[in-house]
């Protein structure tokens, strides 16, 4: 069995090109797939491997940064398809300065399951993942902020405060894992925000923790996976439409056009029928030969 960690660390790092060596030898003798991210900033991971070396790399991973919230689910497989890891200027892209110092207050799953249950009227439930992520599922009654990119969030903070009291208005904040709150809870709060609010270990954290009551769908993955339940407690079901036949389906493959290559959401039935192209123009051109697989197109390799 595999163990697929989904992680983060923020923290100053004097040498991340250093410190991307020192992974990359760590994984080299380990069977281990997946990306990490190094920066400045601090670690960004997803990661599956053999149970005991996922066991070690977190041993060793606490041994120099500390305590960090592991979130673990179990596989039958690797997640993903090679190991990579990489130095990346921002671990979120954002574009601006971020005072972590000024990050929203964590709350628990536990109590964040309490506030979705009692939280009241003129309070705002924020989703900051993207719109295919939120297609597939979300929390009953969150928000959406309508941006082609989460670069344009700083804007859409000072926009906020048209409709939103800043000092009043209590902003309770989730993402996949947690660390997209972290830097966007600092904008709000640098906008004004005082009352602003993130899952702990977000909606990973959740369904390992609090299973999946006030969650609609399912959730969308950053790996071979792509979309899966939150918890075992109960069946999920789809909320997303085939994106030609419109029947309840939320399985995304990539476009066989290698140029398009977008992600959509697809039934097996219309797939076939349209060759898995997202649309009829995408049938022209560099297309991939069919097949029924609703893992990413990747290129396989080594250790990057």
């Amino acid at each position: 069995m595999y163990s697929v960690l989904a992680y983060y660390y923020i923290g100053a790092i004097e040498d991340p090109q250093t410190e991307v060596l020192r992974h990359k030898e760590f994984f080299q003798t380990r069977d281990f797939k997946g990306r990490i991210y190094i920066s400045e900033q601090g670690i960004n991971g997803q990661a599956s491997a053999v149970a005991a070396h996922a066991e070690e790399y977190i041993a060793w991973f606490e041994e120099r940064f500390g305590k960090a919230l592991f979130k673990i689910h179990v596989s039958h497989e690797h997640a993903f398809e090679k190991m990579t890891v990489k130095y990346r200027r921002q671990l979120v892209a954002i574009d601006c300065e971020v005072d972590f110092a000024q990050k929203g207050e964590s709350i628990s799953p536990q109590k964040w399951k309490e506030i979705l249950e009692e939280r009241s009227a003129d309070s705002l439930l924020l989703d900051v993942r993207n719109d295919y992520e939120w297609k597939v599922g979300h929390f009953e009654g969150a928000e959406l902020p309508q941006l082609e990119t989460f670069r344009q969030f700083p804007a859409y903070a000072k926009q906020l405060k048209e409709t939103h009291d800043p000092k009043t208005t209590p902003v309770f904040m989730y993402c996949t894992g947690g660390i997209r709150c972290e830097f966007y809870s600092a904008v709000l709060k640098n906008e004004g925000f005082e009352k602003v609010y993130q899952l702990e270990g977000g909606v990973i954290g959740y369904g390992l923790e609090e299973g999946s009551e006030h969650w609609q769908g399912k959730l969308f993955v950053f790996d071979d996976r792509l979309v899966v339940p939150i918890a075992d407690d109960r069946p999920a079901e789809a909320i997303a439409t085939c994106c030609y036949c419109h029947t309840s389906h939320d399985v995304y493959y990539n476009c066989a056009n290698m140029d398009c290559n977008a992600l959509f959401i697809c039934c097996i039935s219309c797939l076939h029928a349209h060759q898995g192209c997202c649309c009829d123009t995408c049938k022209q051109g560099r297309v991939r030969p069919y097949q029924e697989n609703a893992k990413p197109f990747r290129k396989k390799g080594t250790i990057a």
